[in-house]
Order: C-alpha cells, then structure tokens, then sequence
C-alpha cells in the first residue's frame, strides 16, 4: 500500500511538471509566431501596457512595451491577431477613450485603408511612422486654451443645456432623430461655400459689415426685437384661432398635394426652356462678373441714398418729405372743379371765392380764363408793339466811320397842315393852355389800323363794326 502511494505522488508530479513544460512550449512558441507592429505617438497618452488592440471595435491584439525615442515620441509596441497580420501601409493608429469612467481607459484603435489603396506590407517588427499616428487629445486639454472668461460663460451654457433638457428627454430624443438629415445637409452647404473660397471669403467680409452695421443701429435693433416680442405676445394670445388653422392644415396640405402633382407636371414642361437657357447663362458669366464690380462701388451710393431716405431730425429726409406733399397737394388742388365765376349773372373776373378752397391751380385756371378780356383787348395791337420793339433794336446804321444814328421829323396824315394850324405871333403864345389849345387831345379810344386809310373794303379800322376791339371808329386821318 505504502509502495502504490509513493507510486503515485510520484507519477502526479511528473504528469504536473510535463504539463508546466508543455504550457511553457506553447506559450514560448506562440510568442514567436505573434505579430508586431512598433508605433511612434506623439505622446503615450496615459497608454500603460495591456490595452487593447481594435479594429472597426473587435479586438484584435493588445499593447506589449512602452518606450520613449531618441526624438522624445512615445514608441508604443502592439501584437496584431493573426486574421489582420500583416498590417499594410495606410494603416492609421489612433489612441482613444472607450469609456468616460476611469482616467487610463485607453485603448489603440486600427483603421484600415480601403481596398486598393493599400501600400506595401509592414513586416514583423516593423514601425509605423509619426505620420501614420494620432495621439489622444484630452477634453481638458482644449478647455486649458480658454481664457476664465470663456470657460466661466461655457460652464453657464452647459448649465442652460441641462435645464433646458430637464423633464423633456423623451421628446428631445425625437427631435434628434431629424438632426441626422440637417447635418448632412449642412455638411453638403458648407461644401458647397468652401468650393469657391473667394467667394466665401466675400460673404464673411459682408458678414461683418453687416454686423458692424447692426451693432451701429443696436437702439433699433434692440426696438425691432421688443417689437417682435410684443408681436409673438400677440399671436400667443390668438392660440384659440392658431389651434383652428392648425386643425385646417391637413385640408389645406391635401389640397397643395394636388398643385404639387399638377406643378410637377409644369416643371417637366420647363425643362426645355432650362436647356434653351443654358448657353444664354454661359454668356451671362462675363456680365455678371462686370456687374459684381458695379455692384460694389454701388455700396456707397446705396448708403448716401439711406441716409437721404430716413436719417435723425426732423424735416431732413426724403420720408417727411413726402409727408409734406400730402398737405402741400391739397393746397394745389383744393376741393372740386375750380369755380370762375362764369356765371353770366354773376359776373365775370376775379377769384371763384373768398377763401381760396379750390387750391392754387385752381386760382390759377381762374385768373388765366378771367383775362382772357384783357388780353383779347390787347391782341390786335401786336403788330404795333412788336414793330415798337422792332425800333429799339434797329435805332441806327453802320457806315463806314462805323456806328451813326440818324434823326429827322417825319410828317403825315396826323401832322397839322397850315389851314389848321395858322401862323401865329410867338408873342401871342403866352400861356400853356394857349399852347395846348393849338392840338387836338383825349384821342384815348384809337382803333386798331385807324392810322391806314380805308381801302375800300372797309377792313380799317379794326373797331365794333368788323368784330373788333370796344374803339372808337372815328378817330381817322383827316382828309379824304
């Protein structure tokens, strides 16, 4: 019995020793045959040894060293699993945070290159450059390059963020749901302005003017947003009526989905005027371009045309004064047709009333109708005041001592022949009324042609008895 036992203990230690031995083979020989991949990271970041190696989040191997280069790079040494040995070149190496509980929860994670951009093969061993790595970057990290302002005002913003959400997950999870297309529309946008970067560059340029503009006008930028508050109260206060045009949408949406199929329909018709405008907006390009450049030196004329439209004061801009045209019209026009007192029992001439009501034009037509008289009265003695005029712009001649004028007496039929003016003594001329008793005066009603004889036809004169002028007729020539 004693002999079977020592038998036995003996036989369990050496089953135990072959099988630490076996262990020790296997373990020595898959050390081996491990793939690894030494990479150089700007810093460890808090990488300790043993972490994982993952790809796409499977784990595929584990970090084995840590090191530091002769550059001061942190040299990170990791195996890879059999199914992703070898790695190939394009191959990025990324320290990460795969959890927010715990201060060294790092982990390296691989990325692959697609397919057919692969380089060549990293051997055992190998090393993948600086290049090739990107090194976590702590969270507090970026909040060290904040002044305390800045992270004073960013912890308020996330205390309003959590206020906001307080109660509301449930629905703010929904609202996140359509966040997914906004972004990916954004992203489309941004790609777009970031294509033409002069152009980009441009817009934010006039954005800042703008917001320079803005903060120059912020007394009434600051009226403006009282102004839309007051009117968001109001429509607050309408929720009954909103309730009701709510509840008239679905009818409305379904009514437009008829207009929407129908405006399909007339953009499929359009499509031949786009393909005919093609070529026309090709030659617009260089146009545009011309006037892009009119455009800015427009800016500051459009600013001097602002500052004419509406500016500070009073009685100094182009809008009060159209508010001036208002009473200024009414005084033009006045109140109804203008009145000229053309009633026959009332007379003629003069305003159509006392206290002008029919406005300035309307004066005006009355004073032009109510002379139309005088100025009758006074037409057919235009040639005499025209050749009257005449005369004073040919008072003399040219010869050739240059200018002269010429001065005589001229008689005719109005001229005092001698039977009506007898030779008398110049002593016998003793008073003006004797003097003035030699001519014939109070000739104050002539008629217009009275100084022609009558040819026979008896167009002269030109008085009551052939529609002319109130004259007196008998005031002619003397003789036959």
């Amino acid at each position: 019995m004693a002999t079977s036992s020592a038998v036995g203990r003996i036989a369990a230690v050496v089953a135990l020793l072959g099988a630490a031995v076996a262990a020790a083979i296997v373990l020595m020989g898959s050390g081996g045959d491990s793939y690894e991949v030494t990479a150089k990271f700007e810093n460890a970041s808090q990488l300790v040894g043993g972490e994982q190696v993952v790809v796409a989040g499977t784990p595929a191997g584990k970090v084995t060293d840590i090191a530091l280069g002769s550059n001061g790079e942190a040299l990170v040494t990791f195996s890879v699993d059999e199914a992703y040995a070898p790695l190939e070149r394009g191959t990025t190496a990324t320290v990460r945070s795969f959890s927010l509980s715990g201060i060294a929860n790092r982990q390296v994670e691989l990325t692959l290159p697609a397919t057919g951009e692969a380089g060549g093969e990293i051997p055992d061993g190998g090393v993948m450059e600086q290049s090739e790595t990107v090194s976590e970057v702590d969270l507090d990290e970026i909040f060290n390059t904040l002044n305390k302002r800045t992270v004073d005002d960013l912890k308020k913003v996330i205390t309003g963020l959590e206020t906001s959400y307080d109660g509301v997950g449930k629905q703010a999870n929904r609202g996140f749901k359509y966040l997914n297309p906004f972004l990916s529309t954004s992203r489309r946008v941004f790609g777009e302005l970031t294509r033409d970067e002069r152009t980009f560059e441009r817009l934010l340029v006039d954005t800042s003017r703008l917001s320079g503009a803005l903060a120059a006008r912020r007394d009434d930028v600051s009226q403006l947003v009282g102004n839309l508050n007051g009117m968001m109260g109001a429509l607050g206060r309408q929720k009954e009526a909103l309730a009701r045009s709510v509840g008239e949408l679905p009818d409305f949406m379904r009514s437009f989905n008829t207009t929407a199929v129908n405006l399909r329909a007339a953009l499929d018709d359009l499509d031949p005027l786009v393909d005919a405008s093609k070529p026309v907006a090709v030659k617009l390009r260089p146009f545009f371009r011309e006037f892009r450049g009119a455009a800015n030196d427009l800016v500051p004329a459009v600013r001097d045309l602002d500052a004419i439209v509406k500016r500070k004061g009073a009685d100094n801009d182009l809008v009060e004064l159209t508010r001036l045209a208002v009473p200024l019209a009414s005084k033009a026009v006045g109140q109804g047709s203008p009145d000229c007192g053309d009633d026959p029992s009332a007379g003629s001439g003069g305003a159509a009333d006392d206290d002008f009501e029919q406005g300035a034009f309307g004066e005006s037509t009355c004073a032009l109708r109510n002379s139309l008289p005088n100025l009758s009265l006074f037409r057919p003695y235009t040639p005499e005041l025209v050749g009257w005029f005449d005369d004073f712009g040919h008072s003399g001649f040219t010869d050739a001592n240059g200018g002269i004028g010429r001065i005589s007496t001229t008689l005719n039929t109005f001229s005092l022949s001698a039977p009506d003016l007898p030779i008398l003594d110049p002593t016998e001329l003793q008073t003006p009324l004797q003097q003035a008793g030699l001519f014939d005066t109070g000739n104050l009603s002539r008629c217009p042609g009275a100084l022609e004889r009558d040819p026979g036809d008896g167009s002269t004169p030109f008085g009551p008895s052939n529609g002319g002028p109130n004259c007196d007729e008998s005031d002619v020539p003397t003789g036959p």
